[in-house]
């Protein structure tokens, strides 16, 4: 099946995480071991890289790609198989080891390479990985390119290199550094303001690279007084990594506990980002892009975008600041793509993912937390205080795992049968308008599930409007 802005999802899944292979607009992912076609094995990391090469082979002139990982238990065995195809190939390899995905976004521009490849599943659990692919402005390839890629795979007749054309291997070790220092300088980064705020801060890096890129950002913007929570790169994550209130109990406890201003909680390859209030309270990681855009646009005057399953408060903040709000298809690549359509100055996604254009076009965690941090210091507000100045929207986020041979068309097709007297959105999956509420079908780029994203200005009926749907989609199956 194909939904618009998703091609070629390939799911098939038991009721355990294993034995899943899905292949999107986010790249390569799936569960490490089993057999081949049905988990990323070492042949499916091969097969997938090796399509990728040959693309870019084809579609390029320098023939170099940059690559590196997050630190999850896998992510040395599947970066030594990719580098080793892609040199294979002939391709020149420079690798930046442990790093983030937008450090990593950033370097293939900065080292003038023809593309990246990023082995991280970002926030699911330690059993997964993925590559997920960059074009050489080193943004996530579209999904046309996507499509070939995969076609290429499928065809499984790849060519590689004679012995004396075989590409270069090589390192760098400078790149987040480099990644802070532009982020640090950034021209809405306020290092004045945040060092005279003196903040106490407690990071959750959960056991990967936020560990050591979250922890020199803040040191490089004067924030001293910082608690590092699950410092160890093992990969062996303490928490489910997805930075979700139910996850965060430890280090919400520890900001209490403390007495800290803040708690700031990344997923494990730093594209993702939340708050946690000084009373232990969520921010919440919707309202991570809402605040960033709000700080921005009291300064410069634009348009902002998110995606069709996030807060309806950005459009508020958006127009009472002179601006006009658009949404996009769920997925980074459709966000940037909105964003250039309509010139945005920021936009994002509600899974606390930030992307400032002017810097790059990739949801990026450290520079979310430089213009978080310069709002928080220069409103002269807590944390709580200042999240209380957003409108109150609650969103409840649930989730249907797909067995075997399940149509998601079919079950969507019926949904829309019985809602048909409501305005329905088909442009990613299914949106329904309830008055002022709203609830989103779809499913995920990244584990075989139906997500079920509903929001209110009332928690209760968020969750009711969620449950309500979850029963329609049960029976539709």
């Amino acid at each position: 099946m194909a939904i618009k802005g998703v091609h070629f999802v390939y799911l098939r899944s038991q009721k355990q995480v294993l034995m899943s292979l899905i292949k999107s607009i986010s790249g390569i992912r799936g569960t490490i071991g089993g057999e081949q076609g049905d988990n990323l094995t070492p042949m499916d990391v091969v097969k997938f890289t090796s399509a990728y090469g040959i693309w870019l082979l084809e579609n390029s002139s320098k023939h170099k790609v940059v690559i590196g990982r997050d630190a999850r238990i896998s992510g040395a065995i599947v970066k030594n198989l990719v580098a080793s195809t892609l040199c294979s190939l002939g391709i020149d390899v420079i690798d930046l080891g442990l790093s983030t995905t937008p450090t990593v976004e950033m370097a293939v521009k900065h080292l003038k390479c023809d593309g990246g490849i990023i082995i991280t599943a970002s926030h699911n659990p330690k059993e997964w990985n993925a590559l997920k692919l960059l074009n050489n402005k080193g943004e996530f390839i579209s999904a046309e390119d996507g499509a070939k890629i995969l076609n290429i795979a499928e065809g499984g007749k790849f060519k590689f290199a004679t012995v004396d054309k075989l590409g270069k291997f090589s390192s760098n070790n400078d790149m987040i550094k480099y990644h802070i220092d532009e982020v640090v300088k950034y021209k809405l980064v306020d290092k004045s303001a945040i060092e005279k705020a003196n903040f106490k801060i407690v990071v959750d890096v959960v056991n990967s690279t936020g560990a050591i890129s979250v922890l020199p950002l803040l040191k490089a913007l004067g924030v001293e007084n910082v608690v590092i929570l699950n410092e160890e790169m093992s990969g062996k994550f303490k928490h489910n990594p997805e930075p979700l209130p139910e996850n965060l109990t430890e280090l919400s406890n520890e900001v209490v506990r403390l007495k800290a201003d803040l708690g700031i909680a990344v997923d494990p390859d730093v594209d993702r980002l939340c708050f946690v209030c000084e009373d232990g309270s969520m921010f919440g990681e919707e309202y991570t892009l809402v605040a960033v855009a709000d700080y921005m646009l009291k300064t410069k005057k634009g348009n902002t975008v998110s995606n069709l399953s996030s807060t309806q408060a950005l459009k508020d903040i958006t127009i009472k600041n002179g601006g006009e709000y658009f949404a996009s298809a769920v997925g980074e690549v459709n966000v940037v793509n909105k964003m250039k359509e309509v010139n945005a100055i920021v936009g994002g996604e509600g899974n606390g993912g930030i992307i400032i254009p002017d810097l790059h076009y990739g949801r990026d965690a450290l520079i979310g937390i430089g213009l978080f941090l310069s709002h928080l210091a220069k409103s002269k507000k807590s944390a709580k205080q200042l999240r209380n100045t957003y409108p109150d929207y609650f969103i409840s986020k649930k989730k249907i795992t797909l067995e075997k041979n399940i149509n998601v068309e079919t079950v969507f097709n019926k949904i829309k049968d019985k809602y048909k007297n409501l305005p329905l959105n088909t442009v990613d999956g299914l949106r329904i308008e309830f008055n002022n509420d709203w609830v989103h079908l779809r499913t995920s780029n990244t584990e075989p599930i139906i997500r079920i994203y509903s929001e209110s200005n009332f928690e209760t009926t968020a969750n009711n409007i969620a449950d309500r749907l979850m029963k329609d989609i049960k029976e539709a199956m």
